[in-house]
This record gives C-alpha cells, sequence and structure tokens, in this order.
C-alpha cells in the first residue's frame, strides 16, 4: 500500500472516530515549499460532510495521524491544508525497496487479461512520411510502451491506405510522366519517388483546370470534368474491378513505397507487431455494409448509394458506400476494426492514432459498430492530436511544401553535431562515434519536443530551439544521464549494501520525486498522455541537479552517505532510462 493510501484510510478512521462521520475520498497535493511538510492533505472537500472550522478539524487529524501511523513524525495546518511530515526511516525503507529494481514502476502484463490494440502511422502510399506522421508515430509508438508498462498487454498495428483515388493520381502520373524510371534508376528512396508523381498529378491537374475554365467552366465544373481527374477516377474503377495491368502498377508502385516507409520507420526507431491493409479491410467493410441493409443500420438510397442515419444521435447521415458499389473511408474502417478482433479474439479494445481533423469521422465510426452488434466497440479511444506548424507554415503534400520525415531526423542530427562541437563536449570520439552520438540527440530532441506537449495540443515546432542543452528538452536529461553514468563509473566500491542514515533534505525530495513515478505511468496510461512521462522526467532531472549542486557525492563525508548517494544517483539514472523507453528516447552513457 502506497503511503497515500495508507494517509487515506487513516484520515476517513480519523473522522468516523473523531466525528461519527464517513467520507468517501480524501485530496492531496503536494506541500508547497514555504511550508514544513512531505504531504498536504486538503480540508476544504471535507467540509461537505464535516462541518466546522477547517483549521480544527485539520489539527484533530492530524493529531489522531501522529498517534495513529508511525511514519508520521510531525503536522501543521496553514488555514485548510493539513500539512504532513513523514519520517527519514519511511523514505529509506521505501528506497532499500526500490534501489536495485531494473524496471522500477512497470507493471508485467497479466496474460489472462483482455489486450489493447494501438494503431499509429497508418499512411496513404502515394507519398512519403512527413512531419505530421512524425508526430502521429511518436505519439502512437510512446502510448503503445506506457500502456504496456502499465500492465496492459499491446499490438501495435497500422492501417497502410494502399487503395483509392490517391493512389491512382500517383500511379496514372508515373504512367504518363514517369519514363518508366524507378527507385534504382533515380537513386530516390521509393515513397519520394512516388511522392513526387502525386505533387506532378496535382500540378498537370490545375492546369487542365486552367484551360477549361478560360473555355467557359466554371471552376466546380473544371475541377469536376478535368481529363486527369476522370481518367484516375477510371483507374480507381478498373483497379476494384481487379484490371491486370492498373494491378500490376499498383503492386510494383506500392513495393516501392513499403521498401521507403521500412526504412523510415527503422531511422525513426518505431516498430509494429501486425500490418493491415485498406486494399485486403475494404472487402470485409462491403461485407458489413450488405450485413447492416439487413439489420436496418443502413438504408439505400435510390442513386444506390448506402447510407448510415445517426440523426437521431445528434450527428448526420453518412455514407458507407457509393453509388458505383465502391467503398469510401468509412467502409474499410469498419471492415478493419472487425478483422482485427477476428485475428486477436483477445483484443478488448483499440486506440486510433489520428489528427484531430478526423474527430467526427472517428466519432460516427466508434457508433456504427456499436449499431452493428459489436460488444468491444464501447472500449475504442481515439488519440486525436494537434498539428505540428513550422515557422513557415503549413504543410501540403500535394503542393510540395512537406518536410519530409527523413530529411528532418538529418537535419536533427546535423543540428546537434554542430550545437556539440560549439560546446566543445566531445573531445576524444572517434568520428563513427561522434556520428552516433549527434543521431542519438537529434532524434531524443525532435522526439521530447514533440512528446512533452499535451497531444491535443497543437505544436509549432522549432529544430534549433530542441536541441538546446538547457531546460526542458531532451538533450539536457540526456546530459544528465550522462553525468550520472560518469559518477558511477568513478565509483569504485560495493554500492549493494543497504544504507540507513539521516536523510539531507535534498535526498528527501528526490526520493519523494522516484516514489511518484509509478503512479505517473498508470496515469499515462489512462489518459493516453506521454507528456507526463515527459514532464516528470524533466522534474526527476532538475531535482537531481538541485541534488548534485548541493551536497557532494563521492567527495561525501563517510563511506555510507558516499554509497547511499551512488545508489540514490543510480536508481535517478536507471528511472530516466526507463522514463524515456517510454518516449522511444535513448540515452547515451557518455556525453
Amino acid at each position: 500500500m502506497s503511503l497515500q493510501e495508507t494517509l487515506a484510510q487513516q484520515v476517513k478512521q480519523a473522522i468516523l472516530t473523531t466525528f461519527n462521520l464517513e467520507l468517501e475520498t480524501v485530496e492531496f497535493q503536494a506541500t508547497r515549499k514555504e511550508f514544513a511538510g512531505d504531504v498536504t492533505v486538503v480540508i476544504f472537500p471535507m467540509l461537505r460532510v464535516v462541518k466546522g472550522n477547517p483549521v480544527q478539524i485539520g489539527e484533530t487529524i492530524g493529531a489522531y495521524l501522529l498517534e495513529n501511523v508511525d511514519v508520521v513524525k510531525a503536522f501543521n495546518v496553514v488555514k485548510g491544508f493539513l500539512n504532513i511530515e513523514i519520517s527519514d526511516s519511511y523514505y529509506s525503507n521505501f528506497f532499500n525497496g526500490i534501489k536495485d529494481e531494473t524496471t522500477y514502476g512497470f507493471v508485467s502484463a497479466n496474460l489472462a487479461d483482455k489486450a489493447v490494440m494501438v494503431e499509429y502511422s497508418s499512411p496513404n502510399t502515394n507519398k512519403p512520411l512527413h512531419l505530421g506522421h512524425v508526430r502521429n508515430n511518436l505519439l502512437g509508438y510512446s502510448v503503445a510502451e506506457i500502456l504496456k508498462a502499465s500492465g496492459k498487454k499491446v499490438y501495435k498495428t497500422q492501417i497502410i491506405n494502399d487503395r483509392g483515388i490517391h493512389i491512382c493520381k500517383s500511379m496514372l502520373a508515373w504512367k504518363r510522366y514517369g519514363n518508366r524510371e524507378t527507385p534504382e534508376s533515380t537513386g530516390l528512396k521509393g515513397d519520394k519517388l512516388v511522392g513526387n508523381y502525386y505533387v506532378k498529378f496535382d500540378q498537370e491537374y490545375k492546369k487542365e483546370i486552367e484551360t477549361l475554365m478560360a473555355s467557359g467552366n466554371t471552376e466546380e465544373e473544371a475541377k469536376k470534368n478535368a481529363p486527369l481527374l476522370l481518367e484516375a477516377q477510371n483507374m480507381l474503377q478498373k483497379w476494384e474491378a481487379g484490371d491486370e495491368e492498373v494491378v500490376a502498377l499498383w503492386k510494383m508502385m506500392n513495393s516501392w513505397v513499403y521498401k521507403g516507409f521500412n526504412e523510415s520507420y527503422k531511422n525513426l526507431g518505431v516498430d509494429f507487431d501486425t500490418l493491415y491493409y485498406e486494399s485486403d479491410t475494404y472487402i470485409l467493410g462491403k461485407e458489413f455494409v450488405t450485413e447492416g441493409l439487413k439489420t436496418g443500420v443502413f438504408v439505400q438510397e435510390a442513386d444506390g448509394s448506402v447510407w448510415c442515419d445517426l440523426t437521431e444521435d445528434g450527428l448526420d447521415k453518412k455514407i458507407v458506400q457509393r453509388s458505383d458499389g465502391t467503398a469510401v473511408y468509412m467502409t474499410q474502417d469498419i471492415g478493419t476494426a472487425i478483422q482485427r478482433i477476428k485475428d486477436f479474439p483477445d483484443v478488448g479494445g483499440m486506440v486510433y492514432t489520428v489528427g484531430n481533423e478526423q474527430d467526427y469521422h472517428f466519432q460516427v465510426l466508434f457508433l456504427i459498430l456499436k449499431k452493428l452488434g459489436f460488444e468491444w466497440a464501447k472500449n475504442l479511444y481515439h488519440l486525436s492530436y494537434g498539428m505540428v506548424d513550422l515557422p513557415s507554415g503549413k504543410m501540403k503534400s500535394r503542393e510540395g511544401t512537406v518536410v519530409d520525415a527523413d530529411d528532418l531526423i538529418d537535419e536533427m542530427a546535423s543540428t546537434a553535431g554542430e550545437i556539440s562541437e560549439e560546446l566543445g563536449k566531445l573531445d576524444g570520439y572517434s568520428d563513427d562515434e561522434k556520428e552516433a552520438l549527434y543521431k542519438t540527440i537529434g532524434l531524443g530532441a525532435l522526439k521530447y519536443y514533440i512528446l512533452k506537449v499535451d497531444p491535443k495540443k497543437r505544436i509549432l515546432f522549432d529544430p534549433k530551439e530542441s536541441i538546446d542543452f538547457q531546460g526542458n528538452t531532451g538533450p539536457f536529461i540526456q546530459y544528465t544521464y550522462a553525468r550520472i553514468q560518469a559518477i558511477l563509473r568513478k565509483a569504485d566500491f560495493d554500492v549493494s549494501v543497504r544504507i540507513d542514515i539521516p536523510l539531507h533534505i535534498k535526498e528527501k525530495e528526490l526520493i519523494k520525486q522516484l516514489e511518484l513515478f509509478p503512479e505517473v505511468i498508470q496515469n499515462a496510461a489512462s489518459q493516453h498522455s506521454p507528456a507526463l512521462i515527459a514532464n516528470y522526467t524533466y522534474d526527476l532531472v532538475k531535482e537531481f541537479n538541485s541534488f548534485y549542486q548541493n551536497v557532494s557525492i563521492l567527495g561525501a563525508d563517510n563511506q555510507e552517505e558516499k554509497t547511499f548517494r551512488v545508489q540514490l544517483s543510480n536508481q535517478v539514472a536507471s528511472t530516466i532510462k526507463n522514463a524515456f523507453s517510454l518516449l522511444g528516447i535513448q540515452v547515451p552513457e557518455r556525453m
């Protein structure tokens, strides 16, 4: 039982014993720096149950805790706040219980429990991964790791959007303008090559629109009737009909893209347990559209299109199949969800990592799946996140103004190298060691900058600012970890022994920060928020640096103090490493 659970139990008992009243919950907060104490009980919420003066109520509870709880050594009441001082022995015992735990804070999964499937990345095969995909991948991967650390069984997955009009646009542009060039003949990554043809399609399409408007068409008519678009639509229908030539072209260009994606995922440090392809799952979605028509979940319009009427649920009507029989995104997403449960019957819920422009789509999808009668549909969660902007403005794939993920990773490593050289931190490193370190720092800076922000918030990403070695940044935390490793390398004595000594205030504060880690993991899991892990780690590092500046570690007065402080430093480093692993960030042994 944690300290707060013990105190909560005893506070409730104090209210029952003294006032003969039952309290449901006890509210705690950290004690403010200007007051003596380690944990504070907030009295004000109790006044709904216990009538009286909050100071007197606080005094009564404090006296009861002092009498009945061994680890409570003193208390004081300030207005409606009961500040409780906890004995050093509690913190020493707690620390000695965790000092050798290499996975402190992590909970092993109960394999009998239902699993969670986390979907992220889910790119279109008509362009390379860009900065928006980077936030998606980092968020999804991190949430999967956090859920796993909280004790859940997790499957990481993605749905590859490998069919549809966007894909046909790239295919058609390559067929018309590509002169049979390949990734091998151009030296370009396959996803980049295909992305270039998506941009090319848009350029030529705009020219056709201008020509049609010049000959008297309205802009809307021109957009709808441009020959290139009509040909792309025709190509999509041929693909769905299984036309050999179109399918062969589709397979060839997609294979180029998959090879490119895999390289990007490796660079980014994310992985997947299983992959799904829209070209497979949309068929199952269409089967359930037919099923839903029979049960009255869907209705067919006179033109043959199929809809779901959600107006009684406060939403609108949603198309699930076009009049020509082709599938829409909703059809594919219905099929994908159902297929995943068929493949993994132990999955009891899913997390979809998709930008907030799709909030309404997922509201509709989850409701349709409930109407189709799937019990697991109540455990679906949309991990909605804000867009990532750059100082230069919004990105658009079709206009070729996106920031390519691979280029960004390279740029981050390069910037990390420039700053490290300026600071003169890398004396004695070989060129290979420097390159590896630059990538670790650069990628750590990128990931931390993105993940420290609440997922729902929009981000203005500044690469230079993210690689600052001071403040709430990845490199600052990595540098602290490396500093601790340098201390540990110098500690040439036995650090496995148990030490019980009076604690310096800075030691106590650091142990209190360590004590929070398991709860932070659970909160981050329930809120699907890596930001809680990131900002906890920054607070831990700040606390360690204050400790480092105020007490001597290897120059302590006696061997017991020296050993204890090395042990404490070691557990801080281990916790930093574990916390950063949940963010997908590596920590360097030297910096």
